[in-house]
């Protein structure tokens, strides 16, 4: 079983998929913010955020390492994290980030902040509105393409584990655990809700419910 995540997981179908915009989340998050989460826990290296990243959230809010290098030198600059290289004999040295009581107050400012509704664009979208165009055999092909990819999406999900001692780690809170796991119940209960919405299309098309032209 592999830790929270390892890839992001998208679907198609716009408005039915568990997926994400970053032009639009850039608007209500930043990575700033992500990044002081994790640090408000424990210091940590730009590359041991890069792990957590990878083993935590990915699946909502991925991030490279360089994106990550630049972000904490932003951060440094406004005060929100300092650092420290750490000396070490058998391995190159070792820059440590810490936040600062300017990035404590910053984060608990946005963790407590009302976001804004999110707006939904989508290219699957104007494909189904526009799929009158189309015969039954074509828009057909549309939701059985978009139901494998959520059936690829829930096979991912289920591979991520469920224990604990697969994130110790990174946290031994049990309160931690709780709200991690909770990302992943949303993602594992908007994929099942979509499949099903999906299904109950696909068998409208196969049982001729469809208007014809």
């Amino acid at each position: 079983m592999q830790a929270l995540t390892k890839q992001k997981v998208t679907c198609n179908i716009g408005l039915v998929l568990y997926s994400t915009n970053p032009i639009l989340e850039e608007s209500i998050m930043s990575l700033e913010h992500a990044i002081l989460g994790f640090l408000n826990q424990r210091p940590y290296s730009g590359y041991d955020l890069k792990k957590i990243f990878d083993t935590s959230i990915r699946h909502f809010w991925p991030a490279d390492q360089s994106q990550i290098y630049r972000t904490l030198s932003r951060m440094t600059k406004l005060g929100w994290v300092n650092n420290q290289v750490i000396k070490q004999e058998s391995r190159p040295d070792r820059k440590e980030y810490s936040i600062t009581s300017e990035g404590k107050d910053e984060f608990r400012r946005w963790l407590t902040t009302p976001l804004p509704p999110e707006e939904n664009r989508s290219a699957d979208m104007i494909q189904v509105f526009f799929a009158s165009e189309l015969t039954d055999e074509e828009a057909l092909e549309i939701f059985e393409r978009a139901q494998v990819n959520i059936k690829m999406g829930l096979a991912h999900y289920a591979q991520i584990s469920r224990d604990p001692k697969q994130y110790s780690q990174y946290t031994h809170s049990p309160r931690d655990f709780f709200f991690w796991m909770l990302t992943l119940d949303v993602g594992v209960n908007m994929l099942e809700s979509n499949l099903n919405f999906i299904e109950q299309v696909i068998n409208k098309i196969r049982n001729g419910e469809v208007p014809s032209a």
